[in-house]
């Protein structure tokens, strides 16, 4: 297997190489959600057609405050931001990604009004929140877990389904009183579209086996990446919700690339 790096425009430029290639299940590309954001809010010069195969791993993002601050739940930033509209920050990668969109997301269910604050990836953001520049952060938990264990920065929400493993005390988004939500950044293949059935289901078989290998899953763990393997019309089914979900959420906020 050859590993081709294809970056730039939110994951477009390696999404039209794959999209154009034979759909013979050689040409395959990992993908995540921010493909579902970029194929909305730019103007692709191509037919975006791909074939979902598996989503492969989740990886967990939690919101963080600096370790000096006065905020020690979730509650306690949203009713802050609530008394100070507009003064508060969420930083995170951006602009036009599914952090973003998940900012957007916690900001309505919440009622309230904070800034989004845009980074090119996100160490710049946690360097922002250790500075005291901003007042938080969304990000990958292995994005944070570094400045845990020091009390430089503090994790008052994670945004999965259910507490992870690292943080058993901190409770989800959904547990402080927003139920249902949920935003997940996670990794998927895709083939070109037309890909043989019997091509994606061997193709799915084989990455599936793959990341659930032992030594393999201690890898992506150790990067806090963990397998919750989905396939074929399940993944399917998930990519086409969570595609109308963002693209709601891009229309009510006005999102643009920049």
């Amino acid at each position: 297997m050859l590993v081709e790096n294809r970056s730039g425009a939110g994951g477009a430029i390696a999404a039209e190489a794959v999209s154009r290639a034979a759909p013979d299940g050689n040409t395959l590309m990992m993908v995540s959600p921010d493909l579902l954001v970029t194929s909305q809010l730019r103007k692709l010069n191509y037919d975006l057609r791909l074939e979902p195969v598996c989503y492969l791993v989740s990886v967990p993002n939690v919101i963080a405050v600096n370790g000096a601050s006065s905020y020690w739940t979730l509650a306690d930033l949203l009713n802050a931001a609530r008394a100070q509209p507009g003064a508060l920050t969420l930083a995170s990668v951006g602009p036009g990604t599914s952090l973003q969109i998940a900012f957007e997301k916690l900001k309505r269910a919440a009622n309230v009004e904070m800034t989004f604050v845009s980074y090119p990836g996100g160490a710049p953001a946690i360097s922002a929140l250790l500075g005291e520049h901003v007042t938080s952060v969304l990000a990958a938990y292995s994005t944070v877990a570094g400045q845990l264990s020091s009390a430089k920065l503090r994790v008052i929400a994670v945004a999965t389904n259910t507490r992870i493993k690292p943080l058993p005390d901190v409770p989800t988004i959904a547990e402080s009183g927003y139920k249902d939500y949920q935003l997940d950044f996670w990794l998927g293949l895709v083939a070109p579209a037309k890909t043989p059935q019997e091509t994606t289901s061997q193709l799915a078989s084989w990455f599936t086996a793959a990341v659930q290998a032992p030594e393999v899953k201690a890898k992506l763990v150790v990067q806090e990446m963990y397998p919750a393997v989905t396939c074929g019309a399940d993944f399917t089914a998930f990519l086409r919700i969570q595609y109308d979900d963002f693209g709601r959420v891009i229309h009510e906020a006005n999102i643009k690339t920049e």
